[in-house]
């Protein structure tokens, strides 16, 4: 499966693809606070990609992972 471009836009979970790396958010009086770390979602469930487990905390949006840190 290709990746699907975002051009940096959060976009809905409602939409999010499985089985890609992305970035996960939640909103913040700022605007969406991203997680430093790439997630993919197997199953139903999400996962850290660099460690291996699974993420207990409710994403609200996401985008494509292109490591910019």
């Amino acid at each position: 499966m290709s990746e699907p471009d975002t051009n940096g836009r959060w976009l809905p979970m409602q939409i999010a693809p499985d089985e890609c790396d992305l970035e996960l958010g939640r909103p913040h009086k700022t605007g969406i606070l991203p997680w430093s770390f790439p997630c993919r979602r197997r199953s139903g469930v999400w996962y850290n990609v660099w460690a291996g487990e699974a993420v207990l905390i409710s994403p609200s949006h996401w985008r494509i992972w292109r490591f910019h840190r």
